[in-house]
């Protein structure tokens, strides 16, 4: 391994890129040579009782999340430029992963209050960190213009982010590759959104990072897949993705680059809230999350839900870079 003044050597030789391309490789290689290696060492799951085929998951390793969270965040420190302020996203993220884990492990899964009340913990001091580092202006780039936002409505929208963000993609992840894929187009959308901006800052890389770590763990989550991310890697994915967004200076692209997310597992968030504090029934004939629905209901494949909902998301996602390319 290269020494840190053989490191800053090629730093200030402007051999950055090659050390970042072969971070790239190390952050894929690890992914699937631990996952391979810890496979059996993972929890094991039980099957959703309500799930539309959830006893087919009963069994299968659960919680690789752990795996390809640290092998990510362990690269990020090997590979990628770090501030203070990335730091502190690495670990709220690990935060958020060991927390899903934990839940992973319990032989009594954790009810839906105590995790809401820890995510919405974690939002809040990934709120304060941003506001720390960064301005509470926003840029609206479909219009190209940039708006300031008081800081306490700022940060009120922030934690509600974060908080939707964690949330809606913990209840997409049910059906194999699904939430790993559209988490890939999300990311990816975000990365050229930044490209087209000129944004290069020590930030952008880690969305890379991130990809490749996910696809490392897609490997063996394809369908058929021999293991489940669990809350231990949906949860990370949820709170990258709102850093992601945060970071790019245009939160509100959020909705575009997510609104598969935002529909699959919002819908239900929205449903059993609407039930549980102002007793309101919606949405009684449809089963959620939506991709529970279109199986049950339409009969949809698991493989051709994933396709059909990556196809969605990459849809909008090419219709919203081609107004910023414009």
């Amino acid at each position: 391994m290269l020494g840190g003044k053989k490191v800053l050597h090629y730093l200030l030789k402007g051999n950055y890129p090659v050390i970042a391309s072969i971070g790239l490789l190390a952050a894929f290689a690890g992914t699937c040579f631990f996952t391979a290696k810890c496979i059996n060492l993972l929890p094991r799951d039980a099957g959703r009782e309500f799930a539309h085929d959830g006893k087919l998951s009963a069994g299968k390793p659960r919680g690789a999340g752990i795996i390809f969270i640290l092998v990510f965040v362990l690269s990020a420190l090997l590979f990628a430029p770090l501030n203070l302020e990335i730091i502190i996203y690495l670990i709220l993220t690990v935060v958020e992963m060991l927390t899903g884990y934990m839940d992973d492990a319990s032989q009594r899964p954790w009810g839906e209050l105590k995790k809401g009340l820890l995510d919405l913990m974690v939002a809040v001091i990934l709120t304060f960190t941003f506001l720390n580092f960064n301005s509470s202006t926003i840029e609206i780039v479909t219009l190209g213009i940039s708006v300031a936002i008081p800081e306490v409505l700022f940060g009120i929208l922030t934690i509600a982010l974060v908080w939707g963000s964690i949330n809606v993609t913990n209840c997409s992840d049910g059906v194999d590759g699904l939430s790993g894929t559209l988490a890939i187009v999300t990311l990816g959308t975000f990365y050229l959104i930044d490209h087209i901006k000129g944004n290069h800052d020590e930030f952008t890389f880690l969305i890379l990072m991130f990809i490749i770590c996910i696809l490392g763990y897609l490997w063996y989550n394809a369908a058929p897949s021999r293991l489940l991310m669990g809350d231990a890697g949906s949860r990370a994915m949820g709170i990258f993705i709102s850093i992601v967004a945060l970071k790019s200076k245009s939160p509100l692209m959020y909705i575009p680059a997510a609104i598969v997310f935002i529909f699959d597992g919002g819908l239900g968030l929205l449903k059993v809230g609407l039930i549980r504090v102002f007793k309101i029934h919606i949405l009684k004939n449809v089963r959620t999350p939506l991709h529970d629905h279109v199986r049950k209901a339409l009969g949809w494949s698991n493989t051709q839900t994933v396709f059909r909902y990556a196809i969605i998301q990459i849809v909008v996602s090419m219709a919203v870079v081609y107004l910023l390319l414009i």
